[in-house]
């Protein structure tokens, strides 16, 4: 890995965290309400079903459409907020988040047929947080000199996206059990108070100008690439498998629970929340110890994974339920150890004109990775668990692998967070 060095910082920065917190809390905003938007309708898709008279094919779609049109946009968002900074397009895209939420809920409440526009409202979602959730990363790595205290917030920002896993089976199950739309206009609120939280608590870092032309932005996208590109594609895939392995093991968790051990609605909720909660707890404690040692990532990186393809293999030794749930809570904190030493290699590496575009693309990667999960492991449900396991478990190696042989940081550099 090449290195594009960081400055040290004087004195007076050593409190940043803490002169930061306010804005760190609004910016963890973000993951947090976007990861609701879609998560917590999954355990409620059967009773949209029901509602709206739907297949359980058109109900995937109400995520699908979602995910896919995040995919393609995220990095074009990420280039926009190079050019033109991460809070003139976040804010604008937590908007467009809100008002896909509103056609939605809108839809449901009042139309007799509203499926159709119920896509279109969760395909504005899909747009909203392209701009949103993605550019979080980046931002982060602006607002601070010191490459420990990127480490550390991005820990914080994983546990946020994490622990929106976490509430959203519960929350979802609540709110629909109040009223079947509710989760749907939940998010436009949600959004408001982020919109506000960011637009008051995060102030544009000094040093942030507007970022190179649309030639100069290529010319430079491509010079990061040229020279970075073994590591950063070692990455992008890192990040896919984990979120891959992720949501397929979330289906699989959530499946068996209703159809093999008769779990159900927010009961069934804080069950998933377990193993979601070690990831969320993982992710945090992580970023509390890499700090800038990109020699310890990369071990962290490596260890989690073939422990998250460990416990991915012997998950379907027994079907017993606390053995299921030991096994969910093992690769709960593999996965979650690996997240944030992969957010943290691209924000102490990449130069700060590309790292928006650079980030986003790694965002999309992690979203082909949550899209394909369940997708991946419905094809496996009946009578082939155990193939799919070991596949996933394959997928760990070639992830622990690819850090093995690509991830290389010097380490007599590594106290000044300087890959080679």
């Amino acid at each position: 890995m090449d290195h594009l060095t960081t400055n040290t910082p004087l004195s007076d920065k050593n409190n940043e965290i803490h002169q930061k917190r306010w804005a760190i809390v609004a910016l963890s905003s973000i993951p947090l309400i976007m990861t609701l938007g879609n998560s917590m309708l999954i355990p409620v898709l059967p009773l949209m079903e029901d509602k709206l008279g739907i297949t359980k094919v058109q109900s995937s779609y109400i995520i699908t459409f979602y995910s896919i049109v995040a995919i393609f946009l995220i990095p074009v968002a990420g280039f926009l907020s190079d050019r033109y900074g991460r809070k003139m397009v976040i804010i604008p895209s937590l908007a467009i988040t809100a008002i896909g939420g509103a056609i939605s809920a809108y839809a449901a409440w009042q139309l007799d047929h509203p499926y159709s526009l119920i896509l279109i409202g969760r395909t504005l979602q899909g747009v909203g947080t392209a701009g949103a959730a993605p550019i979080v990363l980046p931002l982060v790595g602006d607002m601070f000199h010191r490459n420990r205290d990127v480490s550390t917030t991005l820990g914080i920002i994983e546990t946020a996206n994490t622990f929106g896993k976490v509430l959203s089976p519960i929350l979802g199950s609540f709110l629909a059990g109040l009223i079947w739309f509710l989760p749907f206009a939940a998010i436009p609120v949600f959004c408001l108070i982020s919109i506000l939280s960011v637009l008051f608590l995060v102030k544009r870092p000094a040093q942030e100008k507007q970022g190179p032309g649309i030639k100069a932005f290529i010319s430079n996208t491509k010079k990061v690439f040229l020279q970075h590109w073994r590591w950063l594609a070692s990455v992008f895939a890192i990040g896919a498998i984990v979120m891959f392995i992720l949501f397929a093991v979330l289906f699989y968790l959530s499946s068996n629970l209703e159809d093999q051990y008769g779990y159900h609605g927010v009961k069934k909720g804080f069950i998933l929340a377990v193993p979601l909660a070690a990831l969320c707890l993982s992710s945090f404690i992580t970023g509390k110890i890499i700090k800038e040692n990109m020699v310890l990532m990369k071990w962290i990186i490596f260890s989690s994974v073939l422990i998250t393809g460990a416990s991915v293999l012997v998950i379907s030794f027994s079907d017993r339920f606390f053995y299921l749930m030991g096994t969910f809570l093992i690769c709960g904190i593999g996965i979650g150890a690996s997240l944030t030493p992969l957010d943290a290699l691209i924000n102490q590496s990449i130069e700060k004109e590309v790292r928006g575009t650079i980030s986003a693309i790694y965002s999309s990667m992690r979203y082909i990775g949550v899209a394909a999960g369940p997708l991946f492991m419905a094809n496996f449900m009946k009578g082939r668990v155990e193939i799919s396991m070991v596949i996933m478990a394959g997928f760990c190696l070639v992830a622990a692998g690819l850090t093995f042989v690509a991830v290389k940081p010097d380490k007599s550099r590594a106290e000044a967070s300087s890959p080679a």
